[in-house]
């Protein structure tokens, strides 16, 4: 688990719940993804972009994506990044996601993966309605 200094009064950090109650599952090892680059779509205080939704992106969302200020699909060696492919999994800044949303953009999200902070800026029917199939 990442250490993100949330405590719940024992010294160690709760664990991160989803959007739908359960336990927050990984969201992707390959690429690596998370703001704590564990895998998983944990945030934290010093996470100003709030990186909690786990999605599946399209070419439809990196052309999006791209087009307002946040290139994901350009590889960034210096950084460590390689670049995001149609397919990849990557935790998406919860405001990005919902403005791709608002535009008919929006990438398919893993429920399971989608940290429950997502639904401060969208409802959980409108994460429902880009599930992932199982």
């Amino acid at each position: 688990m990442s250490g993100n200094g949330h405590s719940n009064g024992t010294g160690r950090k709760p664990a991160a719940r989803n959007v739908l109650g359960g336990k927050l599952k990984e969201c992707s090892r390959a690429p690596l993804t998370g703001f704590f680059r564990d895998g998983c779509c944990d945030t934290g205080p010093d996470d100003h972009g709030v990186h909690v939704v786990c999605t599946m992106v399209t070419a439809e969302f990196l052309s999006f994506s791209k087009a307002t200020g946040n290139d994901l699909s350009t590889p960034a060696p210096q950084f460590g990044f390689a670049g995001l492919q149609p397919g990849d999994r990557w935790c998406v800044c919860a405001a990005r996601w919902k403005e791709a949303l608002d535009a008919g953009k929006a990438a398919p999200v893993d429920l399971e993966a989608t940290h429950e902070g997502a639904l401060q800026y969208m409802t959980l029917s409108e994460l429902k309605a880009h599930a992932i199939a199982d």
